[in-house]
């Protein structure tokens, strides 16, 4: 079975368990075994349906150090991890956790938290770096792995070295995400009325154009038909006393 369905009818299991059960032997086999399914599994890097599980919770006294594993690729980047593998020596090969696969999640998931907190969307390719702990280049090659695996969209700028992201993965949308959210609201609706402004003020020099083009035609029409009434009364005149029969005169021949 392949390890993405399996850890679905794990989690579906998991679901099942009353409140009195969650310490259960059971409900903590089951949920060790979807921890370590969901680290293992390729294509899965969403941890916070696992650690909302109130049978996971419940492995923060059963099983402290996988309860603390599990929150690091929830929440947490690179140097956590580092920082767990220092302290908690010998504990990812004891259980067979495959630390290069787990090594390379951490790193994905850290490019991921650095391109949602990078508010100008541009990140510079020595942040990279720092935060993969990484040489210089192996940016490129961690940039397309990122971008394969879904969590982020952008594209390198190798003239200026950074990185373009252009939609990202929020690992944690927590209230620092909800205030950035409202920030790029603000600015969206400020643009937006910006752009509103401007199409009224372009419609309205549009419409007044129109107006002193319709007054220039029809002063133009005025004239014209002044003009033309002149001449026309003019030329009645002279037409009409040139029209006129010479009068006759009488003399006595006539009776």
């Amino acid at each position: 079975m392949p390890l993405r369905t399996s850890y679905e009818y794990l989690l579906k299991a998991l679901r099942l368990f009353e409140e009195s059960e969650l310490k259960s032997e059971d409900a903590q086999r089951l949920s060790l075994r979807a921890i370590k399914t969901a680290l293992l599994s390729p294509p899965h890097y969403d941890f916070q349906d696992l650690l909302a599980l109130p049978t996971v919770q419940a492995l923060a006294d059963s099983h402290p150090v996988y309860f603390e594993l599990l929150e690091i690729f929830a929440e947490k980047d690179l140097e956590d991890y580092n920082d767990f593998r220092e302290e908690h020596e010998g504990f990812i090969e004891k259980e067979h956790l495959d630390a290069e696969k787990l090594h390379r999640k951490m790193r994905l998931l850290t490019f991921a938290s650095l391109a949602a907190s990078i508010s100008s969307r541009e990140i510079p390719y020595s942040s990279i770096v720092k935060a993969l702990q990484i040489p210089t280049e192996e940016v490129e090659l961690w940039t397309i792995d990122v971008i394969r695996s879904g969590l982020v969209e952008g594209k390198l700028s190798q003239q200026k070295q950074v990185f373009l992201v252009h939609r990202t993965t929020y690992r944690v949308f927590s209230e620092k995400q909800w205030r950035e959210l409202g920030d790029r609201i603000d600015s969206w609706r400020s643009v937006l009325r910006n752009v509103a402004i401007t199409l009224r003020k372009e419609q309205a020099n549009a419409e007044a154009q129109k107006k002193r083009e319709q007054d220039e035609l029809d002063r133009k029409l005025a004239n014209a038909s002044i003009g033309g009434g002149t001449m026309a009364s003019g030329g009645a005149r002279r037409g009409g006393g040139g029209d006129r029969a010479p009068r006759k005169e009488r003399n006595d021949d006539d009776d």
